[in-house]
């Protein structure tokens, strides 16, 4: 979950490292560092804190045309100096930085103090350098093959070493890494948003893959020097898409992109005239489709949640058994793989390492993979079976918002398409299409007012325990909700099935720990109408999200807050948006960094 940047070319390498490291700070903000080539020296400089720490040290006028930078999100070791990244071998001729965590350092370390060599970090990091150092014999490139050869568990690696000016190498096993083409000047990124502002040619770095690269060009190779041939790929983002564009936060500027983010998954993707969907990526033929007995959707967190709320959607409207699983927890469960079962990967970032190892381990048995995934190029959709790109557009804030309701577009034009399929009619499949498409502009109403839930932020923000209650296709909405507000604003939060509430989380209301309902006019409103006075009889606080005109909800509840009338199956997308708001305005209230929460990065590329 580190951010890597690398450089070489003409110009100075410092202020593209600092630049370049800004934008992937969302990878990691613990501590950061650059390590600079110039005239046979090596210009190391490194500080734990933000970025702009590590600016205030850097002189503006550092010359160097090569180098590499790196923003640190610890797993080994805690966050100090020493610890940060750039990491040197005792003699300081080889330094390196790493992404990922190698699992058999501690015996890598052992083997190389009995040879001698003294270790100054607390880092698995470190040892990736001694090895270089190690191996190297005026070949860097041999050098890194052979150290990473001996290294188990997952490595982005960029490396320099003091005798080969101008030159980098890179080598990539379960951490991206990515090489931007420059005209007479080449990069090195963990993400091409750390490179987009000076170039949109990039290649893809495999698993098992090196490349050595100087500012005349590149090539790549894998482990036993094989030659590799790779394309160069663009990037359609523009630099414009990952700046704040005057809201200040990402948070907020992704929360209020949803209504063009949804209308963005959703072009070219209805077929009016059957009343379905078309998804080009599936590389399924209807046959096949209608073969399918069974999806099961494979993702962590914010994934999850879109998952679960897909697997009620398909079995809706599909018939066909359908269930979100925690792809931590699959991996190690020796999965039982079906025949004509379908599984769907699921990561905004499409590096998210528990699910990609769990994609993998069921392609292993024999498993048919797609993708869901808003990162073109991204590890999860080059390897898997087929998928989607959700066109949400670049999401900086830690805290996913509009990714969630771009996945939930995908996954809901998936079911349309296997309900079409089976037992939905034409009517039915045209009122979907309806509702679905009428989504966006449903959002926007939400977003034109969003006075009523910053006021509600300001009366409960300083509370320190939440729960969210919601039944059916919203009880995942409940536990995203949950998930968001405990993310940036650090207040305890809990997400149950509003039914579930008398089976022992009733035991923790009190005049102090807010109810926050969401309460849709679908079949199981009045169940849930029963669940607030279930709280209200205990004196709790009730906050309710409901739909415009229902004034039954305004009588129990102390606060309410509406959305638009619609389909009910359109729900989550309404009522998981407000819920956003609410912990980020909760998030301001309580002076948090609504855009790097504590202890937090963007794209979790461990275990």
């Amino acid at each position: 979950m580190c951010g890597i940047i690398g450089y070489c070319g003409p110009r100075a390498a410092a202020p593209i490292l600092i630049e370049g490291l800004k934008r992937l700070e969302y990878r990691g903000y613990d501590s950061a560092g650059i390590n600079v080539e110039h005239d046979g020296a090596f210009q190391l400089i490194k500080r734990a804190g933000k970025i702009n720490d590590l600016r205030a040290h850097v002189p503006e006028d550092l010359p160097g045309h090569t180098g590499i930078g790196h923003t640190r999100w610890a797993t080994h070791g805690s966050v100090t100096d020493t610890n940060a990244h750039p990491h040197t071998d005792p003699t300081g001729a080889v330094t390196i930085v790493h992404n990922g965590i190698i699992e058999n350092y501690q015996a890598l370390k052992n083997r190389l103090e009995a040879e001698g060599h003294v270790f100054v970090t607390e880092t698995d990091s470190e040892v990736v350098a001694h090895l270089v150092a190690d191996m190297y014999d005026g070949d860097l490139e041999k050098a890194v093959k052979e150290a990473v050869s001996l290294v188990k568990g997952t490595y982005g690696i960029v490396a320099m070493h003091i005798d080969e000016p101008g030159h980098l190498v890179g080598a990539r096993n379960g951490s991206p890494l990515v090489l931007g083409v420059g005209d007479g000047e080449m990069f090195l990124a963990s993400d091409v948003t750390a490179i987009i502002a000076h170039t949109k040619q990039v290649v893809y770095i495999e698993d098992g893959e090196v490349v050595s690269l100087t500012a005349d060009g590149y090539h790549t190779t894998d482990l036993r020097n094989n030659t590799v041939v790779k394309e160069i790929d663009h990037v359609s983002w523009e630099l414009e898409e990952i700046e704040k564009a005057g809201f200040p936060h990402f948070m907020e500027k992704e929360i209020f992109e949803q209504p063009e983010s949804i209308a963005r998954a959703l072009k070219g993707r209805i077929d009016p005239e059957y009343a379905t969907g078309h998804l080009g990526g599936l590389n399924l033929t209807n046959r096949e489709l209608l073969d399918i007995n069974r999806v099961k959707i494979l993702a962590a967190g914010t994934s999850y949640h879109a998952g679960m709320v897909a697997a009620y959607v398909l079995e809706s409207l599909a018939r066909i058994p359908a269930s979100a699983e925690l792809a931590s927890e699959l991996r190690y469960r020796n999965p039982i793989v079906e025949r004509n079962s379908l599984y769907f990967a699921t990561s905004q970032s499409g590096e998210t390492a528990d699910t990609l190892y769990a994609m993998r381990e069921v392609q292993r048995k024999g498993g048919r993979v797609l993708g869901i995934c808003n990162v073109v190029g991204s590890t999860i959709a080059r390897e898997s079976d087929g998928g989607v790109y959700i066109h949400s557009g670049p999401e900086i804030a830690v805290a996913s918002t509009k990714a969630f309701t771009s996945q939930l577009t995908a996954l809901y034009l998936f079911a349309l398409i296997m309900g079409r399929m089976r037992d939905m009619s034409y009517e039915q499949g045209r009122r979907f299409v309806e509702a679905l498409e009428a989504v966006p502009q449903q959002i926007q109403q939400i977003l034109d007012d969003t006075m009523p839930i910053q006021a509600l932020a300001r009366k409960y923000a300083r509370c320190e325990n939440f729960l969210f209650l919601g039944r059916g296709i919203n009880y995942p909405v409940a536990l995203e909700a949950a998930l968001k507000l405990k993310e940036v604003s650090y207040i305890h939060a809990e997400g149950y099935s509003a039914a579930e509430i008398k089976h022992g989380p009733i035991a923790l209301i009190n005049p102090d720990t807010p109810s926050f309902f969401i309460v849709p006019d679908d079949g199981l409103r009045d169940k849930v109408i029963n669940n607030m006075k279930e709280v209200k009889a205990r004196s709790g606080p009730v906050i309710a999200l409901a739909v415009e005109g229902d004034h039954e909800v305004a009588l129990i509840a102390d606060d309410v807050i509406y959305v638009p009338k619609a389909n009910e199956l359109m729900y989550p997308f309404l009522m998981v948006v407000p819920t956003q708001l609410f912990g980020y305005y909760c998030a301001l209230e309580r002076g948090c960094n609504v855009d790097q929460p504590r202890n937090l990065a963007k794209s979790v590329t461990v275990e």
